[in-house]
């Protein structure tokens, strides 16, 4: 690691042997990979320190990618107590990577008390003692004369190329998203070979389509694309981690699932994002307790994966630990208002307890945040409840016009609006729907559209059927059918009190199965759940 052992930076005070950060006396807490990347930045002085630079120099050998040094310098800005719309001591340089605010100021080594002689019994070991001082000198003398070290060659212009794609795919917008594609698609027409570009070009065409509405085709060409790799180097953990998100946005949740988990036994420290992604899809697949031993495997050993902290919420909302998962769920929505999915989960979370109050309170105060589609979703659900259809449909309205190909939106969108009551469209949606679920699998909730739209022409019995195929694949959010007003008619139903049931004894066994088991960390799940 280049640099000094100590420094003044700021009103910083850094020991960098006894990795060690101070402001006026005070040890702040900055460890582990804080610490290293900060001290590495230290060691650069002022000048711009590229992504790849700083994954090389602090995360090496494991592999990981830009958003990890993203998440990674935002922990080190809060233990300093830095603001990043208003840096004092690291700023964002945009596309390029990250640099100190202003210039470290290198310290003398810290000295020491002379020791007191020893007697000259032992003059063989003082005789020791001196020439180790002496060796000690002349090892200081030598670091203090030699030579400074070259700076580090700049990036080519196809590093800097690469590395602006991957910030842009990195930061979860549609228009910058469409800038990494125009990146990678760049860096192919020049050299058609590379596999960075192909990789980072796959998972930017999945995103198109599963993130941004875009045509099935782009999932295709993703897995294309991610194919190609995966046959050419059949053990790139990247390779097979975009193989299986191009799979996961066609909906063919089994192969993706085998694609994350791939790549996360080729990785299995570089790649636990991947093993977070099929801890997302166990829980769709009902597979409850395999979801949340993975989520909490994925937490171990480093930076989470994005959006973990949600994802693991789920979890144990599905199992039953609502009051665990409510925790997590409101500190998001509390210390991070600019979380999309936490902006929902948490008032969604209260809606599944039947806390409608409380959920319309939560809603408000995210609607003036940056929103996800389903927030949309939920206050038309919930406007159902309170027996405003008109509301509702201009909630569902905007859900449609913010995702026009988003599945349920545009199913409630046309139920409850422009197509009300017309019996063609709802059979051909019916069709569509059932088409696509017979032929590919797709999500098991996906069932639960079709069900909605039995209900709009009245057949109860296909409604029923609906559900039992989406519990049948693993649906297992019992509290989503007995709070939604959609649902409302079938709730007198012999057969639906059957799936509810069906549904309970699932998550029984799941939750007994976690509550057994010797990796659920002690406190994690509310006492009540240990019964």
């Amino acid at each position: 690691m280049p640099g000094a052992d100590r420094y003044r930076f700021a009103d910083l005070g850094i020991d960098v042997a006894r990795r060690r950060v101070e402001r006026d006396g005070v040890v702040l807490d900055v460890g582990g990979l804080s610490f290293d990347l900060f001290a590495y930045l230290l060691g650069c002085g002022t000048r711009v320190v590229g992504f790849d630079e700083l994954i090389t120099a602090v995360w090496a050998p494991a592999v990981v990618n830009e958003e990890t040094v993203t998440q990674r310098v935002k922990l080190l800005r809060q233990a300093l107590g830095d603001d990043g719309r208003n840096p004092r001591y690291v700023r964002s340089v945009r596309g390029r990577g990250y640099q100190l605010c202003e210039a470290p100021q290198p310290l003398p080594a810290a000295t020491h008390a002379t020791a007191a002689p020893a007697p000259r019994r032992h003059h063989r070991f003082a005789t020791a003692l001196v020439a180790a001082g002496v060796l000690a000198a002349a090892v200081a003398a030598w670091w203090l004369l030699r030579p400074a070290a070259p700076p580090a060659p700049p990036p080519s212009a196809r590093d800097e190329i690469l590395q602006r794609a991957r910030y842009y795919a990195g930061i979860g917008q549609e228009a910058n998203n469409e800038r990494a594609i125009a990146l990678y698609e760049q860096l192919l027409a020049e050299d058609p070979g590379s596999v960075e570009a192909r990789l980072g070009l796959a998972s930017a065409y999945a995103a198109r389509m599963c993130l941004y509405n875009g045509d099935a085709q782009w999932g295709d060409r993703a897995l294309e694309l991610a194919d190609g790799v995966v046959a050419a180097e059949p053990r790139n953990a990247l390779a097979h981690k975009a193989a299986a998100y191009a799979h996961d946005c066609r909906g063919e949740i089994d192969a993706a699932i085998a694609g994350y988990e791939q790549a996360s036994a080729l990785d299995p420290r570089g790649r636990r994002d991947s093993l977070a992604s099929a801890a997302n899809l166990y829980a769709v697949k009902g597979r409850l307790a395999d979801a949340l031993r993975a989520d909490l495997a994925a937490e171990r050993g480093g930076e989470p994966p994005r959006f973990l902290d949600l994802q693991l919420a789920r979890a144990l909302e599905l199992l039953g630990f609502a009051a665990a998962a409510e925790a997590r769920y409101e500190r998001v929505f509390r210390l991070y208002p600019d979380n999309v999915f936490g902006n929902v989960d948490y008032p969604r979370g209260l809606f599944l307890q039947g806390r409608y109050a409380e959920a319309e309170a939560a809603l408000r105060e995210a609607r003036g945040r940056p929103a996800h589609t389903d927030l949309a979703l939920l206050e038309g659900e919930l406007a159902l409840l309170r027996g405003d259809p008109v509301s509702a449909a201009a909630a569902f309205a905007r859900a449609e016009a913010e995702r026009p190909r988003a599945g349920r939106a545009a199913v409630l969108a046309g139920l409850y609006g422009r197509h009300a009551g017309d019996r063609a469209w709802i059979a051909a949606r019916v069709d569509e729907l059932r088409a696509a679920l017979e032929h590919g699998g797709g999500w098991p909730d996906a069932w639960l559209d079709v069900a909605v739209l039995e209900l709009g022409r009245d057949d109860r019995a296909a409604a029923l059927d609906a559900l039992q195929r989406a519990v049948d694949d693993g649906y297992r959010d019992r509290a989503y059918l007995q709070a939604s007003a959609l649902f409302r008619p079938l709730a007198g139903e012999p057969r639906f009190a059957s799936l509810i049931d069906a549904i309970g004894s699932a998550v029984a066994r799941e939750r007994e199965r976690v509550l057994a088991a010797d990796w659920l960390p002690a406190g994690l799940v509310d006492a009540a759940g240990r019964h």
